[in-house]
C-alpha cells in the first residue's frame, strides 16, 4: 500500500529476533539450583522476524530521525491499547533512543537485547549467571533492487559488535599498575 502511494518501502528480515514482552531490553531466562527452567518469563527469541521499512521525514521527532522507519504489519503486542508497531526510526534504534514513542524500545530489543540467564534462589533473590550480548539481531537483511541478492542492513540498526581482546601482563606489571592507580596496596609475599 505504501509503495502505491509513492512512499519507498522494503521488507526487512531479522535473524535471532528477540521478543521482549516486558520491555526491559533483555531476554530473561530463569533457572533453579538444579538448572531446571522455571518458565517465569514470557520473553522469547525467534529464528527470524520480518517487518517493513518505509522512508519518512519525521517532523514530529526532528530531522535527525528522517529516513527508514520500522513498521510491523504483524505486531505481537499491543501498543497504546491496539496492535500496532511503528513507525520507529532506524536511527533511533541504532542510537539506543528507547525513550522515543512509536515502539522504539520494542524494536531496539528485537535487534539488540541481551540474553540473560538468572539463577533464582527465592522469590526475592536472584543472581545473573550468564549474559550473551551478541546473540540477537543477526544478518538483518533486505532484497537488492533488481536482483534476488541479499543486502545486509545490520549497520542501519546497530553498531558492530565489540570483539573482546585478551592480553597478558606479568604480575609485576599488574602490581605496579595497581600501585600507580592507588587502587590497592599490594605487599610481596
Amino acid at each position: 500500500v505504501l509503495r502505491c502511494l509513492g512512499i519507498p518501502t522494503r521488507v526487512i528480515t531479522n535473524f535471532n529476533s528477540a521478543h521482549d514482552k516486558n520491555l526491559n531490553l533483555s531476554i530473561d531466562k530463569y533457572i533453579d539450583m538444579s538448572g531446571n527452567n522455571l518458565h517465569l518469563s514470557e520473553d522469547s527469541v525467534w529464528n527470524f522476524h520480518v517487518w517493513n521499512e518505509s522512508w519518512f521525514i519525521r517532523r514530529d521527532l526532528g530531522s535527525f530521525y528522517d529516513g527508514w522507519q520500522v513498521l510491523d504489519a504483524t505486531p505481537q503486542e499491543k501498543s497504546k491499547g491496539i496492535y500496532q508497531c511503528g513507525p520507529a526510526s532506524t536511527k533511533a534504534i541504532k542510537e539506543g533512543d528507547v525513550n522515543l514513542d512509536y515502539d522504539s524500545p520494542f524494536v531496539f530489543a528485537a535487534v539488540n537485547a541481551d540474553c540473560v540467564t538468572w539463577l533464582r534462589y527465592s522469590k526475592k533473590r536472584k543472581e545473573r549467571i550468564y549474559s550473551d550480548t551478541r546473540k540477537i539481531g543477526k544478518f538483518i537483511s533486505t532484497k537488492a533492487v533488481g536482483t534476488n541478492s541479499r543486502v545486509d542492513v545490520t549497520a542501519n540498526y546497530k553498531y558492530p559488535e565489540v570483539k573482546e581482546i585478551s592480553f597478558k601482563i606479568s604480575y609485576s606489571q599488574y602490581k605496579n599498575s595497581l600501585m600507580d592507580d592507588r587502587k590497592i596496596l599490594v605487599t610481596a609475599v
